[in-house]
């Protein structure tokens, strides 16, 4: 019962308070009292007046003006790496192998001796080719005598019957061809007995051996002894989708076009060279179309069955209007870019972004030259948003060679 009148009292005396409170609240502003407080901050709301939120500061941000330059167009895909040149060296004759004179791995030119067959047996042949002739040669010799001592009798007095010096010519004649065919029997063997020593084909650069010395071989199995590589050059071969190499100057047959080889990351530098074909057929499945590429490969960084990716000029645009890559934003309605106004304020602006190469964004449309677009900051800007400049990127280049364009992302 205590409890409850003491609940009672306090009612009766809070109640008549906040009941003057409500009505005498315009006297009670100028009253600084802090019981009266509570009761002036009711009553304000009960107004529906609300204190104005304080401005928000300036975003800090960095900016960087469009420029007009002229822009190199760029294809890109990955290529395969094939030697120039590669020749499985075989035998051409059947025979002992009895000397190996190659290391594997080392660099051959072209006429380097890489084994040797046994020579014995044709040099042989040859010997005796050579004894035919040498028979048929004085066979010959005697012929063409008689010929000459039978044309001087059948001038004199026809002493001899013109059936026999007839004959008589005719055998010189055969003796001739028989001479004639044995020059090329010892063109022959003496072709054969040089097939006794294996020669490099090419200059290149040799492979693991395939055959021991003392192992026969023949020439009719194809049995490889080494594989040669050229190297220098080297040939690359790109596969392309065929509609974006159609929208270049390129066409089917010979070309001409620089190309860099560069690693999978994109960033080092492998060799520059030359696209100096494209194929003439697209694949129908696949909808891509094969270029070849020639590279000097003088730093020998191109290794065949590698991959590496390809760089091809294919175009220059002329005054074309780039921006820092880092400025250019991803969203789900494409890309865009913040532009800093006159006024030091936000503007969200879309573009159409053509490509991106060392660190600048080819902006094809929405963006004009001279404009200051933000490269540091943009992540707590919204459209209209004041800025306040720290400072201007530098247009020194700070992204890989070629950036790779992402999905569209919400920043």
């Amino acid at each position: 019962m205590k409890r409850a009148a003491k609940l009672l009292i306090g009612a009766l005396v809070v109640l008549p308070a906040g009941t003057a409170a409500y009505y005498f609240r315009n006297d009670l502003k100028d009253i600084k009292l802090p019981f009266a407080l509570p009761f002036m901050q009711a009553a304000e709301a009960e107004r529906g007046v609300a204190p104005a939120p304080p401005p928000r500061p300036p975003v800090a941000v960095k900016v960087a003006a469009a420029k007009a330059e002229d822009v190199p167009i760029y294809l890109t895909g990955i290529g395969t790496i094939q030697a120039y040149n590669t020749v499985n060296v075989q035998s051409r004759v059947d025979g002992e192998i009895v000397q190996i004179l190659f290391q594997e791995g080392q660099d051959v030119k072209q006429g380097d001796i890489l084994a040797v067959i046994d020579p014995r047996p044709f040099q042989a042949q040859l010997d005796q080719q050579i004894a035919v002739r040498q028979k048929d040669q004085a066979l010959l010799d005697g012929a063409q005598i008689d010929m000459e001592r039978y044309d001087a009798l059948i001038q004199k007095a026809a002493a001899i019957s013109r059936q026999v010096v007839d004959q008589q010519h005719a055998l010189v004649e055969q003796y001739k061809a028989q001479v004639r065919n044995d020059d090329a029997q010892i063109e022959y063997a003496r072709t054969q007995l040089g097939f006794t020593n294996i020669r490099a084909p090419i200059n290149g650069r040799l492979g693991i051996r395939q055959v021991d010395q003392g192992n026969y071989v023949r020439a009719v199995s194809p049995t490889t002894i080494v594989t040669v590589t050229q190297l220098q050059p080297i040939s690359v071969i790109y596969t392309l989708a065929a509609v974006a190499v159609g929208q270049t100057r390129l066409s089917l047959g010979q070309a001409d076009a620089p190309v860099v080889a560069l690693t999978a990351d994109n960033t080092t530098e492998l060799d520059k060279g030359t696209i100096t074909l494209v194929d003439n057929q697209v694949d129908q499945a696949s909808g891509t179309i094969k270029l070849k590429a020639t590279f000097p490969n003088k730093a020998l960084k191109l290794w065949p069955g590698n991959f590496a990716n390809g760089r091809i000029t294919v175009d220059t645009r002329k005054n074309a209007i780039t921006a820092p890559a880092i400025a250019v934003r991803h969203g789900p309605r494409g890309d865009f870019v913040w532009v800093a106004k006159a006024d030091d304020t936000a503007a969200f602006r879309p573009v159409t972004v053509g490509q991106i190469f060392d660190g600048r964004a080819l902006i094809d449309k929405g963006l004009a030259r001279g404009e200051r677009v933000v490269t540091d900051g943009y992540y707590r800007l919204e459209n209209g948003a004041r800025i306040t400049i720290e400072g201007q990127t530098p247009t020194a280049k700070a992204q890989p060679a070629t950036q790779p364009r992402s999905e569209p992302r919400v920043d």
